[in-house]
């Protein structure tokens, strides 16, 4: 399949598996437990010296094609599926880390994510903050105990985008695992692989199932780590080839004994929606550069922040990265106007927390879903009180514009 073309695999990998009765994609199987006529198949099985199925709660047929599938699509060794993108990195974190190490993280980081790193720290797991646009940021916080660099492509809201590459690079240097969270670009926009990441991590949940109908997650195996030479494999999982001990790990340590199990409904419905990522993505990303650079002649707004305008602080390093900047972008409005009036007044665009989805999306950010994090904290991240996110769906960009026009002249 690695010859194949991006929206070919995601099309037709299904059927690559020869799934059951010649279906065309992979049925929804809803058992929970698997028979075998010898118990000893079953044993081989619980012993990871042979493929197959005991309990759903960490493998299911329908979700082990949707784990190939992300698979090839981001050029890995192979992928664990969980119920959220938040379950993902939890579930590697507590599988691959030991009381006392050290995480070096984005400061620009989903919410969500920032907030569970809050909680690491509470349970023994070292975290520091630092501004991941400069490697120098990132080298200068590494200590004997770091394990772990984590970053986002593109960030949510205010779409800082972290010095990947050269990330990549110290984190090879230094043996130290490197995980992206792929979700704002997906595989389509960039692949994690060409920065020697040693994993891939996404919400599922947003443009790789498109369409706000289903939550999931996933963890991808990107095959540069030597796991032969990381401390904190456990002696049980070291059977097999080295590339997939970390993975198996993880499915054990961190899905199995936790059970952020992703669902066999949850997986077909990502599977159908992942057939038109390629297609959705470049809609999307065409209607928001249209709409930033309308969003940057209001006098209105003080400031857009989108990846794919001149302006931006790290707009040559996406021209470098990604195939597209993305479809999410957030704009300040300017100082005494009403940013929740101002929602108000929209009426195609829809107030909403999702991102991803095929409808053009906004929030009040520091009123939701950074309301937690503290005005400090905010500050520190460049979140304005006046700031909106938009997660620019496929509507028609025409319409898409008349509805914030319309918006705007009740703001005069």
């Amino acid at each position: 399949m690695s010859n194949k073309g991006f929206t070919t695999i995601a099309v037709h990998s299904e059927r690559w598996g020869k799934p059951e009765h010649g279906s065309l994609r992979k049925p929804i199987h809803t058992s929970i437990a698997y028979g075998y006529e010898k118990s000893a198949d079953l044993a081989a099985v619980f012993q990871n010296r042979a493929k197959g199925y005991a309990y759903a709660r960490q493998a299911n047929p329908t979700v082990t094609a949707l784990e190939e599938k992300v698979t090839a699509l981001e050029g890995g060794v192979g992928t664990v599926c969980f119920s959220t993108g938040m379950a993902a990195f939890a579930a590697a974190a507590l599988a691959l880390l030991r009381d006392g190490d050290h995480i070096v993280s984005s400061s620009y980081l989903f919410g969500n994510t920032s907030s569970q790193l809050s909680t690491l720290a509470r349970i023994g797991i070292e975290v520091t903050f630092v501004d991941a646009t400069d490697v120098k940021n990132v080298a200068n916080a590494i200590t004997p105990r770091t394990r772990i660099v984590l970053v986002e492509t593109i960030a949510n809201p205010v779409t800082q985008v972290a010095d990947l590459a050269a990330i990549g690079k110290l984190c090879k240097e230094r043996g130290l695992i490197y995980i992206i969270d792929n979700t704002l670009t997906s595989p389509y926009l960039f692949k994690p692989i060409t920065v020697d990441a040693t994993f891939s991590w996404s919400s599922l949940s947003k443009y790789f199932g498109g369409h706000g109908a289903a939550l999931g997650g996933s963890l991808t195996d990107l095959g540069h780590f030597d796991w032969s030479t990381y401390a904190n494999i456990y002696d049980l999982y070291k059977g097999g080839e080295a590339k997939n001990w970390a993975l198996v790990q993880i499915r054990k340590k961190g899905l199995r004994d936790f059970g952020a199990t992703l669902s066999p409904e949850a997986s077909h419905t990502l599977s159908l929606g992942s057939e038109t990522l390629a297609l959705r993505m470049d809609r999307h990303c065409d209607n928001a550069e249209r709409l930033a650079l309308f969003l940057s002649e209001q006098k209105q707004v003080a400031k857009v922040h989108y990846p794919g305008l001149s302006s931006h602080p790290q707009y040559n390093l996406v021209q470098n990265l990604f195939r597209r900047p993305g479809a999410l972008l957030s704009f300040e409005l300017a100082s005494g106007l009403d940013t929740l009036a101002f929602l108000d007044q929209l009426e195609l665009v829809i107030c909403s927390s999702n991102l991803g989805d095929t409808r053009t999306l906004a929030i009040p950010v520091a009123q939701t879903i950074f309301f937690e994090l503290g005005p400090e904290k905010r500050a520190e991240m460049g979140i304005a009180d006046g700031l909106i996110r938009l997660s620019v769906g496929i509507e028609d960009a025409a319409d898409l514009i008349a509805d914030f026009t319309q918006a705007f002249l009740a703001f005069k």
